[in-house]
């Protein structure tokens, strides 16, 4: 296989990583999960979860910066997790966090050897911090994490839960997220489909309260929002009882409100809106070009929304409802593919307050798999954003393979037809 004619599918600006193999050999071909952030020191610095492939044994958190902007990057280094060819309990889904005295914190999912759900999604939140740029890391602590009905009633089994984004400082000028939180077996309702995306799920939101006081991990405080019953939810197909809404994806708006987007496998997304900073939300709705339009088409897959600049932001998603060449809504390894983009407006007077473009095209790899055990072929946009000297950029993974960046120029929206007024 012609790898330079794979990683360039995708047209990057940036290349970031690169795996050393092809069949899985050097336990470099899972790379995904790719937050890149600003650093302390201005430096540009990354987090990812990388494995031999997502879910094996190897799965760790890594680190990595660059020197220049972008353009090279350090080899990255294991920061949580065995380093291969030792297995030890997986650490996975890690994000960043940098206060203001510039300590850097990265926490993370931290397997315990116990199961409940999936390996990958079960287990405790713990954290490291850095205080010289990531040269050197604290040992790890375990963050005190409340427990929800969702969870299974016998404490000793961890719960499931991803924050699949960065954290911002979007509530009180505190960093805030939202989580998927997977219903453990033992609490759920019977899914109709037997598929990991059907597998019921809610999503909630945390705030890191106290960051800036450089606290142990250990001493991390966190308020929890949309708890227990008050969790968001949308009802699987025809079981209005199973809940599937996963990965929630924040922009504050310029009225201080806040709008996040959701992925489900009914066919569109969903957006919520919180009118206090994130402690109250209300119910989800399917998302749509604009009050009363065409909704939105997307399988169950990541559809990250990120702002441009003040009122203006850009949502990517597949632009189909799963039915994609021949593939059907559970072929997630190869439906979730091309990327399109939206362009998106602030409404303040809107029921849905981004209003969108019609979609265009992005990007595609044209559904070539890559990676361990005949890899796969998406396109899934666990991704993140930069703004930094007058450029926006996507940071992408190309089929949890490549790790690479886009830059977000305004020709890219400027093309599209324009939300209605």
């Amino acid at each position: 296989m012609n790898l330079d004619l794979e990683l360039n599918r995708t047209n990057p600006d940036y290349v970031v990583y690169i795996p050393k193999s092809m069949d899985g050999s050097t336990h470099d071909t899972g790379n995904e999960h790719f937050l890149v952030f600003d650093g302390p020191g201005n430096q540009l610095m990354a987090v990812w979860t990388q494995s031999t492939a997502e879910g094996q044994p190897d799965q760790r958190i890594v680190f990595s910066k660059s020197p220049d902007q972008g353009h090279h990057w350090i080899a990255p280094k294991v920061i949580a997790g065995a380093i291969p060819p030792k297995e030890g309990h997986m650490a996975s889904w890690g994000f960043p966090m940098v206060s203001e005295s510039g300590r850097l914190y990265v926490i993370y999912s931290r397997h315990t050897g116990v199961n409940d759900l999936f390996t990958h999604t079960s287990g405790l939140m713990a954290g490291i911090y850095s205080d010289d740029g990531g040269e050197t890391w604290s040992s790890e602590q375990i963050i005190s994490m409340r427990r929800s009905q969702w969870d299974n009633p016998d404490p000793t089994f961890p719960a499931n839960w991803i924050v699949w984004q960065k954290p911002q400082r979007v509530s009180k000028g505190k960093y805030f997220a939202g989580f998927t939180r997977w219903v453990s077996p033992a609490v759920r309702h019977p899914s109709p489909v037997d598929h990991w995306t059907a597998h019921e799920s809610v999503v909630e939101f945390l705030r890191f309260e106290n960051i800036d006081d450089h606290p142990q991990p250990q001493d991390i405080e966190i308020s929890w929002f949309a708890r227990d019953e008050e969790a968001l939810r949308v009802g699987f197909p025809g079981y209005p009882e199973v809940s599937v809404i996963q990965e929630p994806s924040i922009v504050k708006l310029p009225d201080g409100r806040l709008f996040v987007a959701m992925r489900s496998p009914r066919g569109n997304p969903y957006f919520t809106v919180s009118d206090d900073g994130g402690e109250s939300w209300r119910a989800p709705e399917v998302m749509r070009q604009y009050d009363d339009g065409p909704p939105l088409l997307h399988p169950c897959s990541p559809c990250p929304i990120y702002p441009i600049s003040e009122g203006r932001t850009f949502f990517l998603h597949h632009n189909h409802d799963g039915h994609f060449e021949r593939w059907g809504p559970w072929d997630s390894h190869y439906h979730r593919r091309p990327i399109c983009i939206a362009y998106g407006e602030f409404r303040k007077n809107a029921q849905q307050p981004v209003w969108f473009s019609e979609p265009g095209f992005l990007m595609d790899n044209n559904g070539v798999s890559l990676g361990y055990r005949g890899g796969r072929a998406d396109l899934a946009m666990y991704a993140s954003v930069t703004h930094r000297n007058n450029e926006l950029t996507l940071w992408y993974p190309d089929r949890k393979f490549f790790l690479l960046g886009k830059r977000m120029t305004p020709n890219l929206w400027s093309a599209l037809a324009g939300p209605p007024h």
